[in-house]
């Protein structure tokens, strides 16, 4: 009579359950020894027992098989990452293309083309594209003509204004020349006006008086008016 197979499953006894983890850790261990002695492995065990003591056993350097199994992992998981980015910017690329297409197609509708492949429904919504589309136009040209109106007018005032300007400098100029007992020359190149007032010469450039009391009175009876 053969030995009974035993069934593998969690053993519900706590005693029994510590009794086997040690023997069959240990039988691990020895099985991991020949392993690494027979082959010229390099074999390393973790092992966490249920209450979270830690056993290992490593046939060279623990720290050493760690570093090398982070690296192999390193290696094998690079070349999948170019392949997910790809496929991520194949999708993008795909999805800009279509875009790209509906708004083409969508173009070539507003110019009356392709206009075969829509219903009642879908001539009816671009009609109303194309009236908004155009009641834009009409606001669009209204207000720049606005615009344009409002500019052309503020320049015609400021012309009035300019030529007002002019207009009152003359007088002015007219004025200081005939008031009454002051010498005047005229300077007929640029139109300035020269005065003498009780000594001081003044000079007036674009209506603005300059005075000069260093400059001798004018004695010449040529800028005298007869007495």
């Amino acid at each position: 009579m053969g030995r009974e197979k035993i069934k593998i499953k969690k053993i519900d006894n706590v005693m029994a359950r510590r009794v086997t983890f040690s023997k069959r850790r240990r039988g691990l261990i020895k099985k991991a020894q020949e392993l690494s002695v027979l082959c010229d492995a390099d074999v390393s065990l973790i092992i966490f027992s249920a209450t979270g003591k830690l056993y290992e056993f490593s046939s060279s350097s623990m720290e050493d098989t760690l570093t090398r199994y982070v690296l192999h992992s390193n290696i094998v998981e690079k070349p999948v990452q170019p392949c997910l980015s790809l496929q991520k910017d194949s999708s993008n690329l795909e999805m800009l293309r279509k875009e790209v297409n509906d708004k083409a197609y969508k173009l070539r509708q507003m110019k009356g083309e392709d206009l075969e492949r829509l219903d009642v429904e879908g001539l009816r919504q671009l009609e109303k594209k194309l009236e908004a589309g155009l009641s834009l136009v009409i606001k669009t040209e209204s207000f720049l003509s606005f615009q344009e109106e409002r500019a052309s007018t503020k320049i015609n005032e400021l012309q009035g204004k300019e030529a007002q300007l002019i207009k009152e400098n003359k007088q002015l100029k007219q004025k200081m020349i005939l008031h009454r007992g002051k010498s005047v020359i005229v300077n007929s190149e640029d139109n300035n006006v020269v005065l003498e007032v009780e000594g001081v010469l003044l000079e007036l450039v674009n209506n603005v008086a300059v005075g000069s009391s260093s400059v001798a009175p004018l004695d010449d009876d040529r800028f005298h008016p007869s007495s």
